[in-house]
């Protein structure tokens, strides 16, 4: 019976590992004990230099999730890849995901749209660059990243005006 396993890796080696488990998987003959090598990641939207760019993120760094069934050769197989530092249980006794758990972590995608992260903190002084205050220069009250969008304090007549903004439409000074 196939479940999913978790193995743990050296943090920034999964695709390394996923590689390496692949080949190794298909080299040894072991497709038919071995399903799939998964490095769970998420989309992430971040403004950088004023232009949206999505990313991968991985969303459980150190980790790669295997599909396959446990048996004593599909375990040596899976123990002894390069960069393999164990599965996730007890010693001896790897312990798979509950259906769950495995939605959650690899549907995560699907279910939810990109997130935007922002690269701005609140305190830091910006350029509101389109719209019409532009040109305008204040500084961030508030982050709301669900939104993608800042609060800025800018300066209209002599007084602190609050006004909220996109991601894109300001710049670091």
């Amino acid at each position: 019976m196939y479940r999913w396993y978790v193995i743990n890796t050296y943090s920034g080696q999964e695709n390394k590992v996923k590689q390496k488990l692949e080949h190794r998987i298909e080299s040894m003959g072991q497709g038919h004990r071995v399903r799939k090598v998964v490095v769970p990641t998420e989309q992430v939207s971040e403004v950088k230099d004023g232009k949206k760019v999505t990313t991968d993120k991985r969303t459980m760094p150190g980790y790669v999730l295997v599909q396959m069934e446990m048996t004593d050769d599909a375990w040596g197989l899976v123990k002894n890849t390069p960069g393999v530092t164990g599965f996730v249980g007890p010693r001896d006794t790897p312990v798979p995901l509950t259906k769950a758990e495995i939605d959650r972590l690899l549907h995560r995608e699907t279910a939810e749209r990109p997130r935007t992260q922002a690269q701005f903190e609140i305190g830091e002084s910006v350029k509101v660059i389109s719209g019409p205050l532009s040109d305008f220069s204040g500084e961030i009250a508030e982050i709301n990243d669900d939104a993608a969008k800042l609060k800025v304090l800018v300066s209209i007549f002599g007084r602190e005006t609050p006004v909220e903004v996109g991601y894109d439409q300001v710049k670091k000074v």
